[in-house]
């Protein structure tokens, strides 16, 4: 009774426009209180979880690293750069766009950071170049895709936390998919520039090109440093953030000089209201993690698949996931389906046979996926917003072009586990 009427008042919430975190507390709220549940109990219970997560403390940290680089013009420097060594070649800043996602990945953890913020350097030079705002905006999102897969990433450290599977193994893991995604994105680049005659930019004298790498070195060393701490034992993945957050703000006010105090306070003032949004649906999803634990919802829907024959072998129960995954994207936000799904499916996972290291970068590519999905795909908002191209103009390349070739790239890491855990198995995975 209690499950039955905590889901309508969510669903009653949701339909009215609540925020989907109130929809969460409010109808774990009244689930509580029609079990007898103590509210004191549970957010007793809330506490310990947040005090217990460590690794919870990357997420502010990574947001707060990806407000500095965006705010004083580290990742427009490194976009320069990119961008004069891709000259003269076909669809340059197409590759450029690319690579940038690739090397901003190593530092801000978040796609809709790479999107809103050296998405909108992107974009504005591909259009000044001749490119079409729709191919502009499609490539964008579809490269910030790169971004939470190649470590660091913070859906991976949601992940993390919600089944304490090892973060720095899923790190590792992360790679070789960012660039098998990066490579088919390449690829795709490739053939329209051709098809559609883009322009090759002008080339740029190795004298000048060596000047623009000396000046944006200092930013090109920082995913250097967090990957060689890392792996390198020097510090954990959480340390990471903190050693990244440090030397991001050291190189803007030392050597950059695009950074001072006031600019500093609004830095911090900005990622503090952004963690507010993220640590109250965490908070709110724990509630609603609770009470699916308490009605042994996951037992349930294992009996389900069992009936339905999709846990007859783990590769059926995948494409399930991915089907799932798929169509709640479109839909919902992805930290909402991360938060309340996961709990659900990890155990399942499990069950059958399936990796959790494996299943947690399947998992982060498709949520990753889901941001370019219509209707509810936000880097189709963003970057419709930042160029002025009409959004069913963006979301037709994303659906013509760059959704299928990201499926692709999700059907091998998905069917192809020892491709994701090559890198982990050669740091003493064994999972």
């Amino acid at each position: 009774m209690g499950l039955m009427w905590a889901t309508v008042i969510f669903g009653l919430m949701f339909a009215f426009g609540y925020p989907l975190v109130f929809a969460m507390i409010g109808g774990g709220i009244i689930y509580l209180m029609l079990t007898g549940h103590s509210l004191g109990g549970i957010l007793d219970l809330l506490a310990i979880h947040f005090t217990s997560q460590v690794v919870l403390i990357a997420v502010p940290l990574f947001v707060f690293t990806a407000n500095v680089m965006n705010d004083c013009d580290i990742t427009k420097k490194l976009f320069e750069f990119i961008e004069k060594a891709m000259g003269g070649i076909r669809g340059g800043l197409g590759y450029a766009n690319i690579l940038a996602s690739v090397i901003f990945a190593g530092m801000s953890g978040s796609e809709i950071a790479d999107v809103s913020g050296i998405g909108a350097i992107e974009i504005k030079a591909m259009m000044d170049a001749g490119y079409d705002g729709a191919f502009s905006c499609a490539v964008t999102a579809a490269s910030a895709t790169i971004g939470p897969i190649i470590p660091p990433s913070i859906p991976m450290v949601i992940y993390s936390m919600l089944t304490g599977v090892s973060l720095g193994y899923l790190f590792l893991a992360g790679f070789l998919p960012g660039f098998l995604l990066a490579a088919v994105e390449m690829l795709m680049v490739y053939i329209l520039s051709r098809i559609r005659n883009y322009p090759a930019g002008e080339k740029v004298p190795l004298r000048a090109l060596w000047r623009l790498f000396v000046q944006s070195f200092a930013a090109l060393l920082a995913p250097v440093i967090l990957l060689w701490g890392i792996y390198g034992g020097v510090f954990t993945a959480t340390e990471s953030a903190a050693v990244v957050a440090a030397y991001t703000i050291v190189i803007s006010f030392f050597i950059y000089k695009t950074l001072g105090w006031k600019k500093l306070y609004k830095i911090i003032k900005k990622s503090l209201v952004m963690m507010g949004y993220i640590s109250s649906i965490v908070a709110a999803a724990y509630i609603v993690t609770y009470i699916v634990s308490m009605e042994r919802v996951p037992e349930i829907i294992t009996k389900a698949f069992i009936a339905s024959g999709l846990l007859s072998n783990k590769w059926i129960f995948l494409f399930s996931v991915n089907v799932l995954y798929f169509l709640l994207g479109m839909f919902i936000d992805v930290s909402i389906i991360q938060l309340m799904v996961i709990p659900i499916l990890f155990p399942i996972a499990k069950s059958v046979g399936v990796d959790p290291v494996h299943f947690g970068v399947i998992t982060t590519m498709n949520l990753m996926m889901a941001l370019d999905t219509p209707p509810y795909g936000q880097t189709g908002f963003i970057t419709s917003a930042i160029s002025g191209t009409p959004l069913k103009d963006v979301f037709k390349e994303m659906i013509i072009y760059w959704i299928p070739i990201e499926v692709a790239a999700l059907i091998i890491v998905t069917y192809w586990p020892d491709f994701v855990l090559f890198i982990p198995r050669l740091f003493g995975y064994h999972g």
